[in-house]
């Protein structure tokens, strides 16, 4: 028993891609197939991960355009589109900045802009937007998501979907919110509603043991349980 499921184990961790896995189902030991998803994928669902160490602003970008928007544009679209207007030199030591961003928007047509807001109209925000946190004394963009009750949720694109108390999140941002406004935005986009974060009191919170009478359905008798 322990063989197998440290077999199991092995294979989910091996996955790299959404799979389809064979399990057994009783009665008669009949072959399901249910989707599965690694760690990593359900961490990076939605998000665009950057691939460079100056990229995060292009990637937060990406994720807003590509999900709110429908937009087909990838990270890498978006460095060449902010490169044409931007000092590469600067790029290079410091990243990308907010006009670059703008910069980069408007040229496809559409609006962007800072807005300054107070720490209290956090959850009056309704629409993915991109904001700046110093983390560490490291400068990074992240997609604000949405804000609910004590949480703030992120789309980090280096670590996935992340959340943070408010009192962590107030710490690190600026107080600015970039957002970008458009046609085609969606109304129900999938950064509005983040992905509950993989915690074991998460997964406790969630666990239900199968019942007696269901066992029961199963061929089971009153005698083999223990």
């Amino acid at each position: 028993m322990r063989i197998a499921a440290l077999s199991l184990m092995l294979c989910l961790a091996g996955m790299s891609q959404a799979a389809q896995m064979p399990i057994a189902a009783m009665p008669g030991g009949n072959l399901v197939f249910k989707q599965v998803q690694s760690i990593r994928e359900r961490r990076f669902t939605d998000i665009v991960e950057q691939k460079t160490d100056f990229s995060c602003g292009a990637a937060a970008l990406a994720t807003v355009l590509r999900q709110a928007y429908w937009l087909d544009v990838d990270e890498d679209q978006i460095i060449k589109g902010m490169l044409q207007n931007a000092d590469q030199d600067l790029v290079r030591t410091q990243g990308f900045s907010m006009l670059d961003m703008k910069r980069y928007v408007e040229s496809i047509g559409m609006r962007a802009r800072g807005y300054r807001i107070p720490a209290q109209s956090l959850e009056s925000v309704n629409i993915p937007v991109v904001v700046l946190l110093d983390i560490r004394g490291y400068k990074h963009f992240v997609v604000l998501q949405r804000t609910q009750k004590d949480w703030v949720y992120i789309g980090d694109p280096v670590l996935g979907h992340k959340r943070y108390s408010h009192e962590d999140f107030l710490k690190g941002w600026n107080g600015i919110v970039f957002a970008v406004i458009g046609p085609g935005y969606d109304k129900t986009n999938a950064l509005l509603t983040p992905p509950a974060p993989l915690t074991a009191k998460n997964q406790l919170d969630s666990f239900s043991p199968v019942k007696d009478a269901e066992l029961m359905d199963f061929g089971f008798i009153q005698s083999d349980f223990f």
